[in-house]
């Protein structure tokens, strides 16, 4: 289980769950990434490198790319034109914090360089119109939960 944030081309018209539900339909094909991902991806892995120091960066062919950041297990991947960031719900409090603050940080490179919008489905509205007490308090509940039911 993971936080996620979507990154979704959305004009003036289309709702944000027709916008998702388009994203997972089109999830179903497997298509190579377009050129004007793969040039912001050049532009978004050293700036995502400065913001969380060493990643690990994984290429298939023309069809995706990936970026973990092992510490905090925060991950970016582009698979043909669906962009995402996800990290599992490992931390709480102060931590749940200083990570989230990371991945809205990437989720700002990644969409000034996409042009694209960072979309939160745990609380189904845009990043940007996100407080972000709510996704820490979100964050650091489900962690305690699965960590009480199973341990860890």
């Amino acid at each position: 289980m993971s936080y996620d944030i979507y990154f979704l081309c959305r004009r003036d018209g289309p709702s944000w769950d027709d916008v998702l539900e388009a994203m997972e339909d089109a999830a179903e094909d497997s298509e190579p990434i377009p050129a004007r991902l793969l040039e912001a991806w050049d532009r978004i892995v050293p700036q995502a490198r400065g913001l969380l120091g060493d990643v690990e960066i994984t290429e298939y062919e023309q069809e995706s790319r990936d970026l973990n950041h092992t510490d905090t297990g925060i991950g970016l991947s582009v698979f043909g034109d669906e962009v995402s960031i996800t990290v599992p719900y490992w931390h709480t409090g102060n931590e749940a914090a200083v990570v989230l603050d990371k991945v809205f940080a990437l989720a700002a490179i990644v969409e000034n360089e996409t042009n694209l919008t960072a979309y939160d489905p745990q609380v189904e509205r845009p990043l940007s119109e996100t407080p972000s007490q709510g996704p820490v308090g979100l964050m650091s509940r489900v962690t305690e939960d699965l960590r009480s039911c199973f341990g860890g």
